[in-house]
């Protein structure tokens, strides 16, 4: 095994001179940065910033951001893939190898890639680096020698559970859901999500107009889309806007009126803001971050829609401001996203849900205060762990009498029952819908939603 390098040594310009080697560097270099802990951004945030710095253009872009998404959904198989072609195992202490490895392998077993390219813009990388370039005949040697075994390698794919999800998710998912479930879920994560979007006008026939179906729940679900989301009729109209099925669900089961007045809270990007406007509702849509909000105020723009945007902490809103409906859209572990997110599966740690759990709570304690007597309250989290959404409501009602949850009905999901459990909440998980109806097919997010009245 090669001996550490600095990771923080400077890595080479950008090459915009070779076809396709800009995306993979971009790529490359988002994935070492996510798996070495040296950013703390998000994966596609890491790639929306070095791609504008680099100066991607749309098409290298949307290759990188390919590449990455497909290293980190396939990460656990790719890593037992490398380690088994190395003499020493995979060097995990070297997190610009490994990504350049997983990167340079993933193409050649699972993208549209020409081996030759896959094989050579790899080793123009590594040469390109200063960390790797005494790596550069390794890096040769076993992609080759992954193009050679290919045909082995996609024969025996692996266990999506055992091999494919971290330790500490995969005991978790056990222990909340069993064996079966658990393997259920890992297996959607690899499937990865269709195009789900949510209409202003009749769902039916937008469906019709794009090629899509609608989903029980409401939504409407696309396969196969060729072109980009913004090409697609209706887009520029403002007439819908992309948002998962079961991030739907929390607005839906608040059910509010025209004229009620509502408070979104940590509300972007803006999916569920949006369906509380196009309701009727006057909202107050808070978050923390202002570029997260701006992006919700352009959306807002497209959509011919209206809401007070404020930026800042929602545990610094006034208790004297009382709503007819709050929904809270809590920071979470955003277990439940690794289908449109896999990287959160490699980046986020056991310990970032204990931290958290103490802000849903400060959170959801504080939504209370700003629901006016008889008034709503939906908490929800995109997080698949038990203490983010199950234990949360529990804990809350013991401290908060005044409250009692409103049961989420089977006919508020289009007839779905298995989305509810036994409490009468909601709790969506990436195998439901997972292909019974095959042009259904496509998953849900993991959500969890409880929706709760304060009483008169």
């Amino acid at each position: 095994m090669a001996t550490r390098r600095n990771t923080d040594a400077p890595t080479a310009p950008i090459d915009h001179s070779v076809a396709g080697l800009a995306a993979r560097q971009i790529a490359q270099g988002a994935v070492a940065d996510l798996i070495g802990k040296t950013r703390g951004f998000a994966l596609e945030d890491a790639l929306i910033q070095a791609g504008r710095a680099a100066g991607l253009d749309a098409a290298d872009a949307g290759l990188a951001r390919a590449i990455a998404t497909a290293t980190f959904r396939r990460f656990g198989l790719l890593r037992h893939v490398l380690a088994s072609r190395m003499s020493q195992g995979l060097p995990e202490d070297q997190p610009r190898l490994v990504a350049l490895l997983a990167t340079g392998a993933v193409q050649i077993l699972d993208l549209n890639v020409p081996d030759h390219a896959a094989v050579d813009l790899g080793v123009r990388l590594a040469k390109a680096d200063p960390q790797l370039q005494h790596l550069s005949g390794l890096v040769n040697a076993v992609l080759r020698r992954i193009v050679r075994e290919r045909a082995d390698i996609l024969a025996a794919p692996g266990d999506p559970l055992a091999d494919n999800t971290p330790d500490w998710l995969a005991r978790r998912w056990r222990s909340a859901y069993g064996e079966g479930t658990a393997r259920a879920i890992a297996a959607a994560h690899l499937e990865g999500a269709a195009l789900d979007i949510t209409v202003r006008g009749s769902a039916v026939e937008w469906a019709e107009r794009l090629g899509g179906v609608v989903l029980p729940t409401g939504s409407v679900r696309l396969h196969d889309v060729r072109a980009g989301v913004a090409d697609l009729p209706g887009y520029t109209e403002g007439q819908w806007w992309v948002q998962d099925a079961a991030a739907a669900l929390p607005a839906r089961l608040l059910d509010v009126k025209p004229g009620e007045r509502v408070a979104d809270l940590c509300a972007a990007p803006g999916g569920k803001t949006a369906q509380l406007a196009a309701a009727g509702a006057s909202v107050l849509a808070v978050d923390r971050s202002s570029p997260r909000l701006e992006r919700l105020s352009q959306n807002f723009a497209r959509l011919g829609l209206e809401a007070e945007i404020q930026v800042g902490d929602a545990l610094a809103l006034s208790d004297d401001a009382t709503f007819d409906a709050v929904l809270l859209d809590a920071p979470c572990s955003a277990t439940g996203t690794l289908r449109r997110h896999p990287d959160v599966a490699w980046t986020k740690t056991e310990s970032d849900i204990s931290r958290l759990i103490g802000l849903q709570k400060r959170l959801f304690d504080k939504a209370a205060t700003l629901v006016r007597p008889g008034g709503r309250l939906v908490y929800c989290t995109c997080s698949l762990e038990p203490e983010e959404g199950e234990a949360q409501v529990a804990t809350f009602l013991a401290r908060n009498p005044g409250f009692e949850r409103i049961p989420v009905r089977a006919e508020e999901l289009g007839g779905l029952s298995e989305p509810i459990d036994a409490s009468g909440d909601l709790r969506t998980l990436p195998s439901h819908l997972g292909g019974e109806v095959p042009e259904m097919r496509g998953g849900l997010d993991g959500f969890f939603a409880t929706r709760l009245r304060r009483a008169s």
